[in-house]
């Protein structure tokens, strides 16, 4: 596990299996890190009205090579069963919320790039991750999410198994001689949780969890993301190879070109990246802010009324909010909100930031994992491979939401399953009409970045220094990985 140094973080030299897949270096030369020359985040920052955390200033970045990467990565079968058999045995990810198997025998099925696994509360103070696959002729055990499950049965000959794994009943033991009852078991994933997320590795022996996540535990501890509820989880079918799905949300600067409609409220090009260790890299995009790509000044209603979206425009002028004299759009934004929120939670937010109301604050967790923080609601993604399709992806966005102060904890929502061709907007109801458009958006998009990719005639893709080191940094780790695989052949 690299730390957060930057020499940690420096490239490494070009491998003789990386060269012949078209990874190149630029030049030796290290690059600091340049900036967009609009004011800077921090100059956001030191401008609000009620300051936020230290950890919203910036962090490590190391310098580094520019180098290109080949197009095939993304969607060449053989390149991507090396990700299959050596990067995703060996990485942390999350698998489901504990909300969801609350009660012993409570399961969730985690497929990915091939795997199958049964997340499964064992006991009342256990949770298991339970390899899907009967030790006798192979064949999946459980096919769906389930409550309260006394054992586990395959279906083909009906041997049984219980909620740790071990062997329950054979019915045809007496023929069974190379099995010993005792000792049969279904192999086990390491389990860890955090957040109220329940994160599988296949590794026996990888480094926990704590060691992937690297600052997250201690920044997210404001949110209490244990105690939220899953308030949205939409499963949405990509077009795209995993990869290029994964790196369309680790960089805002897309927002001029996929979103236009975000502009006016978006400080795209002012985005602050820095990358905390090799696992986790981070970008921070104010909002309630205008675009430095809209040259005329906009007024601060007009900014305010882009933020909020339908819920300003689509109501009658006695019901409209209107920024007061002298104070800006961002700083009435976050006063709006933490007004709204303690409504709902009874709790008093007058110390939170202005920042954790309105700005997006997105940890990015190689190789697949994205988490936001902030007290109003907090979007969480995953992105996988669908089954061993290299060109086809899953992406998973959950919201979570403060429990209200009255009445029970909400139940968690079921997964709203979206293929290929169903739009996000379906989840509009819960979602939110304009986030789900936002996601529409980006899912529209993919399909043209994976058939480009296909039809590239250079047969490299371009990261560019700042704003893209993250995704560079996150081809490096999936190479170290693969190469550490095949050199414990």
């Amino acid at each position: 596990m690299l730390d957060g140094s930057a020499e940690a973080l420096m490239l490494r030299p070009l491998s003789k299996q990386q060269s012949e897949e078209k990874t190149v270096a630029r030049q030796s030369t290290l690059y600091e890190p340049s900036r967009h020359s609009a004011q800077s985040y921090e100059d956001i920052l030191a401008s609000d009205l009620v300051p936020s955390p230290d950890f919203y200033r910036e962090g490590e970045n190391p310098p580094a090579e520019l180098e290109s990467y080949a197009t095939s990565r993304y969607y060449d079968p053989a390149f991507f069963q090396k990700e299959v058999k050596y990067l995703w045995p060996k990485v942390w990810i999350w698998a489901c919320r504990e909300e969801e198997i609350p009660n012993v025998g409570d399961h969730m099925v985690f497929d990915i790039a091939g795997y199958s696994l049964l997340i499964i509360r064992s006991s009342d103070n256990e949770i298991k991750a339970l390899h899907n696959s009967c030790l006798h002729r192979g064949r999946q055990i459980i096919e769906c999410d389930g409550k309260g499950a006394k054992a586990l049965r395959c279906p083909f000959h009906g041997m049984a198994w219980n909620l740790d794994g071990s062997l329950k009943f054979n019915p045809f033991a007496w023929d069974a001689p190379q099995w010993d009852e005792q000792e049969t078991r279904l192999p086990e994933a390491l389990v860890s949780t955090w957040g109220g997320f329940v994160f599988i590795n296949m590794d026996l022996s990888a480094a926990p969890l704590e060691d992937t996540l690297g600052p997250i535990p201690d920044h997210f501890s404001r949110y209490d993301l244990e105690n939220r509820y899953k308030a949205v989880h939409v499963s949405k079918k990509i077009r795209a190879n995993w990869k290029a799905s994964t790196e369309a949300f680790m960089e805002t600067h897309h927002v001029v070109g996929t979103h236009p409609q975000g502009l006016a409220m978006t400080a795209d090009s002012n985005t602050q990246y820095d990358h905390p260790s090799e696992y986790v890299g981070r970008q921070i995009c104010a909002h309630a802010v205008q675009s430095p790509h809209i040259s005329e000044e906009l007024a601060q209603q007009d900014i305010f009324d882009a933020f909020f979206g339908s819920g300003q425009h689509d109501v009658d002028d006695e019901s409209k909010l209107i920024v007061p004299d002298g104070m800006s759009a961002r700083a009435y934004a976050a006063h709006v909100m933490r007004t709204q929120l303690s409504s709902i939670t009874g709790e008093d937010y007058s110390h939170a930031g202005d920042a954790e109301f309105t700005d997006s604050l997105m940890y990015n967790v190689a190789p697949a994992m994205s988490f936001w923080a902030g007290f109003y609601q907090n979007i969480v993604y995953r992105f996988r491979p669908n089954g061993t399709d290299p060109e086809t992806s899953i992406m998973d966005i959950v919201i979570l939401r403060p429990v209200p102060k009255d009445g029970p904890r909400p139940d968690p929502v079921p997964i709203m399953h979206l293929d290929f061709d169903e739009p996000v907007t379906l989840a509009g109801a819960t979602m939110g009409e304009g986030l789900a458009v936002v996601f529409e958006q980006d899912a529209v998009n993919l399909p043209w970045v994976q058939k480009g990719l296909r039809a590239s005639r250079t047969g490299t893709v371009e990261f560019t220094h700042y704003q893209e080191m993250r995704l560079r940094l996150h081809h490096r780790l999936i190479d170290r990985l693969i190469e550490e695989g095949e050199a414990e052949k």
